[in-house]
């Protein structure tokens, strides 16, 4: 059976060690916990032992558990999404990590406009130019930025990206890459955006993630173990 609490207390300390490691504050570094596929049950056991945040990739997957879960969460959809989904998940979610078109931004502004509350998302980029992958080129972040910079119903927090799944030092250079270009866009303030966050890093390489200015790591597998199937 998966220890959920003491995954969580290992993933937490290796976060720590990592942002200590470039002389980082421990509490720069959110945990999203990666619940998909698994059980009300588990996520519980990861909330009773100190997880705050939450992520799931599926709008349907999600409703559920945040039907069930009562106490105070965080959640954070990360997965691909589609326009039709979009009024679900600004309803669902507090923070979109995956604001990809200037469609999906309209659609998420007109219902964030809707519920009279902006809503909260991440640019992904796409910094290894996969076909296979979502995102935007990280050429034309900037163009979209400009695009968004008078749309009053999103809060453009960050960036995020899922680089090529080539080992932990081998995408050392895409976070670095995600990092770069924030700070560009920030020095330039591009549409006013705070880009506070930086969504990157996940089981296999979290730390390195951490190391290189992540904010936001998404752990799935070191918290809940292994998908079934």
């Amino acid at each position: 059976m998966t220890d959920v609490a003491a995954n969580w207390r290992r993933v937490r300390d290796q976060a720590a060690d990592a942002a200590l490691r470039v002389g980082r504050d421990p509490r720069s570094v959110r945990i999203v916990a990666v619940s998909k596929t698994k059980p009300i049950g588990m996520i519980e056991q990861a909330l009773a032992a100190g997880v705050t945040d939450v992520g799931e990739n599926y709008v349907q997957e999600a409703a559920e558990k945040i039907r069930r879960i009562t106490v105070p969460v965080t959640w954070h959809m990360i997965g691909h999404l589609q326009r039709n989904k979009a009024g679900r998940a600004v309803q669902l979610f507090d923070v979109i990590h995956t604001l990809d078109s200037v469609p999906l931004a309209a659609a998420l502004a007109r219902h964030g406009e809707q519920r009279g509350q902006p809503v909260h998302v991440l640019i992904e980029v796409n910094t290894g130019g996969e076909a296979s992958k979502s995102g935007v080129a990280p050429g034309d972040v900037g163009a979209l930025l400009a695009a968004l910079a008078a749309q009053r119903w999103l809060l453009i927090d960050g960036l995020m990206t899922v680089p090529p799944a080539t080992g932990a030092e081998a995408v050392r250079p895409h976070f670095r890459t995600l990092r770069a270009l924030r700070d560009r866009l920030r020095a330039a303030a591009a549409a006013n955006a705070p880009l506070r966050e930086l969504s990157m890093g996940m089981t296999d390489d979290f730390t390195v993630a951490i190391e290189e200015g992540a904010t936001l790591v998404r752990i799935g597998r070191a918290i809940f173990g292994e998908r079934a199937g």
